[in-house]
C-alpha cells in the first residue's frame, strides 16, 4: 500500500479508479511486472490516443490499436526507466510528480485527469527529465470492477497556455 494517501477514501468509485491509476500502475511500473496490473484493462475494448506532447489537437493520433502494443510499448519505457532510476525511491517519486484529483463519472464511465508534473532521482544522484504531461484515462465500470477502456495520454500540461 502506497505512503501516500488515495484522498478518495470517502468515495469508493473514485477510491478504486486512484488506487489502479496511481499505486497500483506505478507498484508494477517499478517492478517492470505487467501482470500486477494486466486484469485493469478492457483488452477487447483498448485503445490509446497519443497528444504528442502537442496542444493542436490535430497532431494527436493514434498509438495503440491493442492492449498488446501498449503492454509492450510500457515494459519497454519500464525497462529503461529501470536502467537510469534509483529504484528505492522510484515509486514515491512517481506518486509525489503525479496528481489524480479529477474523476468524472457518468453511471458506468469515468474520465480519470492524471497529471505528471516533476522528476525522479536517478541512480547517480542526479534527476530525470521533467515529467510533464497528461492522460485522459476512459474507464468503465463492469462486474469485477472499474477497468481502462483507454486512453488519450502525452498530452501537455497544462493542456492550454497560462492555465
Amino acid at each position: 500500500m502506497s505512503a501516500f494517501p488515495n484522498y478518495y477514501a470517502n468515495d469508493a468509485d473514485r477510491a478504486a479508479i486512484w488506487e489502479m491509476l496511481m499505486t497500483r500502475d506505478f507498484e508494477a511500473f517499478a517492478a517492470q511486472d505487467w501482470s500486477m496490473v494486466a486484469d485493469d484493462f478492457l483488452a477487447d475494448e483498448f485503445f490509446g490516443l497519443s497528444g504528442n506532447y502537442d496542444r493542436d489537437i490535430t497532431n494527436w493520433k493514434p498509438a495503440f490499436a491493442t492492449l498488446d502494443a501498449y503492454r509492450r510499448s510500457w515494459l519497454d519505457q519500464a525497462k529503461q526507466t529501470a536502467q537510469t532510476a534509483d529504484m528505492d525511491k522510484l515509486v514515491p517519486a512517481l506518486l509525489a510528480a503525479s496528481s489524480l484529483k479529477q474523476i468524472d463519472i457518468s453511471g458506468d464511465f469515468a474520465v480519470a485527469h492524471k497529471k505528471f508534473d516533476g522528476v525522479f532521482p536517478l541512480s547517480d544522484g542526479t534527476a530525470s527529465a521533467p515529467l510533464l504531461w497528461q492522460t485522459l484515462y476512459l474507464c468503465r465500470k463492469v462486474e469485477a470492477g472499474w477497468k481502462i477502456r483507454g486512453f488519450v495520454g502525452y498530452l501537455p500540461n497544462p493542456l492550454v497556455p497560462n492555465a
